[in-house]
């Protein structure tokens, strides 16, 4: 077995950051991940990409040109890390002296009535078909939900050659007026948003606030969604209308990929967004000795900061194995002054476009909840009603809600808001991790694992 000086999970942002930087302080560095290219959701790409449909491609190619100095494990997903540092992926184990886990995210959703007819992508999965394959999943789209990220899908599709019938934002802008001084710190972020807002503008897309989509229609497939006014989630009397399309994109946010802190003991809290999020201090480093975290998973913030982030982890991690510091103390003060700007604008993002709370009002008791395991909102009610169910672990193993296929990935958050909601409480860190703790953090078959030493 392979032993290095550090182990890097997760080739995105933080991931390729760190990698880079710990190389650069001359330790050995792996860096696993589980795509077939480095570039991780922000920089997926096809083989033959030039990087035009992408944000910072020069920033990528950097980074891509220094991973010379890095063994970097290509289609190896990191299934379990025990204790002491030994990882266990698809191709093999490795063992490292220090750990820095930068796995990013996944799409954030909630159900509404024919969230699950063929059709209906998140609007991460509509992002990853355009840049991975060059596809797009309709021709009459809507992309609806909450937060920024709505723009860039949206433009992309446009520009694809898809009509965009419409944006539809959940939330109101007017919560910006009270995130201004945040806001101002990255203007960099606003400009960007400005880019997204004249290609829609050039394509037509309508851009609508406080709305939502809050019903999908179609027998085997989507074929039209309903689209009504919303206030914190209510639907207002008489605004619902429906619209003709073929696809939807729909994402309220992203939920960070915590299987491998979770079974590490990472200590975790509640972010601002209402996500589970590895506690860090201000060198990136967790409450497990030797490992570190960055991007995502220390709460959603996007790229730039995952950079930062990652860069501080990789840099720590060789620093402590007696490695020299890869930049002087004015580029550590500068990254460190960027961290903490690109927080609070991150924190500002997440108190204008929160999950509106009144969602679970739009799922009749005959919606399903859990997909895999066909569970409708309805049974986990009632299972809180007549005192069987008291948290979202008791849904879990009553229910079945989280045990399939996905592992929770889909329905974990809004199982835990469903359960904590009915039984007249807040949502709570014990609620999310019931579906964020997975002892196998990726599929694997059972010949892989009989397989594994």
């Amino acid at each position: 077995m392979t032993t290095y000086d550090v182990i890097v999970v997760g080739a995105g942002p933080a991931g390729l950051a760190a990698a880079v930087t710990s190389a650069r302080a001359g330790c050995r560095v792996a860096l696993l991940d589980a795509a077939p290219r480095p570039g991780g959701q922000y920089w997926r790409h096809r083989s033959d990409a030039d990087g035009r449909e992408h944000h910072d491609w020069s920033t990528f190619r950097r980074l891509h040109a220094g991973l010379d100095g890095v063994d970097h494990h290509a289609e190896a997903a990191v299934w379990f890390v025990e204790p002491g540092l030994t990882v266990h992926t698809r191709t093999g184990q490795v063992r490292g002296r220090r750990l820095v886990i930068a796995t990013g995210a996944y799409d954030r959703v909630v159900p509404f009535p024919g969230w699950d007819l063929p059709g209906v992508l998140t609007a991460g999965g509509a992002q990853a078909l355009l840049k991975g394959q060059g596809v797009r999943f309709g021709q009459r789209i809507v992309v609806a939900g909450t937060g920024p990220f709505l723009l860039p899908v949206a433009t992309g599709l446009a520009t694809a050659g898809a009509t965009v019938l419409g944006v539809h934002e959940a939330n109101q802008p007017t919560r910006y007026l009270r995130q201004l001084p945040a806001l101002a710190g990255a203007l960099g972020k606003l400009t960007e948003a400005g880019g997204y807002g004249a290609t829609l503008l050039r394509h037509r897309v309508p851009y609508r606030t406080g709305s939502a989509v809050v019903a999908a229609h179609g027998t085997d497939r989507l074929t039209a969604v309903t689209v009504a006014s919303t206030q914190s989630g209510r639907v207002m009397p008489g605004s619902e209308r429906e619209v003709a399309c073929d696809g939807l994109a729909v994402g309220y946010g992203f939920t960070p990929q915590l299987e491998l802190p979770l079974a590490l003991g990472c200590a975790t809290r509640l972010d601002t967004d209402g996500s589970l999020v590895v506690t860090v201090d201000a060198a990136q480093r967790t409450s497990v000795p030797g490992v570190y975290a960055a991007g995502e998973v220390t709460g959603v913030g996007g790229a730039a900061l995952a950079l930062v982030e990652g860069e501080l982890a990789g840099a720590a991690a060789a620093t402590t194995l007696g490695g020299d510091p890869p930049w002087s103390a004015g580029r550590h003060a500068r990254l460190l002054l960027q961290r903490r700007t690109l927080r609070r604008f991150a924190a500002a993002l997440h108190a204008a476009h929160p999950v509106p709370a009144g969602w679970p009002g739009w799922c009749d008791d005959d919606t399903v909840l859990c997909r895999c395991e066909e569970v409708p909102v309805g049974r986990v009610r009632q299972a809180v009603r007549d005192g069987s169910v008291v948290d979202a672990r008791g849904a879990k193993l009553m229910n079945r809600t989280g045990m399939g296929w996905c592992q929770g990935r889909m329905c974990g958050y809004a199982t835990a808001c469903l359960t904590a909601r009915t039984t007249g409480r807040r949502l709570a860190a014990a609620d999310l991790i019931a579906y964020g703790a997975r002892p196998i953090a990726q599929p694997i078959t059972l010949g892989e694992l009989a397989d594994d030493d």
